[in-house]
């Protein structure tokens, strides 16, 4: 039996998730937990095969640091990052904290089951490309990492200046991204453009 931990805090995702496993012999969901925080001292006390670990989780707690952390105290435990964002800088984080797999919950393509199997399998499963997502005028594609980054640090409270020392460049070059991303979008008010772009959930809190 090929043993799973389920790490999500949607009670809703969890049921579906089990649901789809129950009906396969091979797979036993051994525990489902809320938050990233507590997968650790489950790993330390139980044998894990595989863990379906979410990106944002109970407590803040961040599945894709708990994974990176996870990856380096227990290599053979393959990790497949979930998620509901479409956020694309969650797969680049995956692939660089060493996880096996990258499933979308509500955008994906591929079943959770086929991915699942094909990770079991030695291979490395990630989607080709993040969920296309209208905003404005415009298409999530059409953003650049560094043009998100900046919506994400104005949705956190950061000033133009703050934002320009954090990123290290500079005022102009701040609000040159934020001009462009008006121009794409059609949207005149920058709190529009910041308020759309968590709506559609392009941008979540640095994770």
């Amino acid at each position: 039996m090929f043993r799973i931990l389920l790490v999500d805090d949607s009670r809703q995702s969890r049921y579906y998730i089990q649901g789809l496993i129950a009906e396969e012999s091979e797979y036993e969901i051994i525990a489902s937990i809320e938050s990233a925080a507590n997968a650790e001292l489950y790993c330390v006390k139980h044998s894990v095969d595989m863990i379906l670990m979410d990106v944002c989780t109970a407590d803040n707690a961040s599945g894709l640091m708990a994974a990176k952390q996870l990856k380096k105290k227990y290599p053979g435990i393959q990790i497949i990052i979930i998620t509901s964002l479409p956020e694309y800088s969650f797969m680049k984080k995956a692939m660089e904290a060493g996880c096996e797999g990258f499933w979308y919950k509500e955008y994906g393509d591929a079943e959770l089951l086929d991915v699942m199997q094909r990770v079991r399998s030695g291979e490395r499963v990630y989607p080709e490309r993040a969920p296309v997502v209208p905003i404005g005028d415009a298409y999530s594609p059409d953003f650049s990492e560094r043009e998100l980054e900046i919506i994400r640090l104005l949705s956190e409270g950061y000033s133009r200046q703050e934002i320009a020392d954090r990123l290290f460049i500079s005022p102009r070059t701040v609000r040159f991204h934020i001009d462009s991303m008006k121009e794409k979008t059609g949207y005149e008010d920058t709190m529009q453009l910041v308020s759309e772009m968590l709506l559609r959930k392009l941008v979540a809190e640095d994770l």
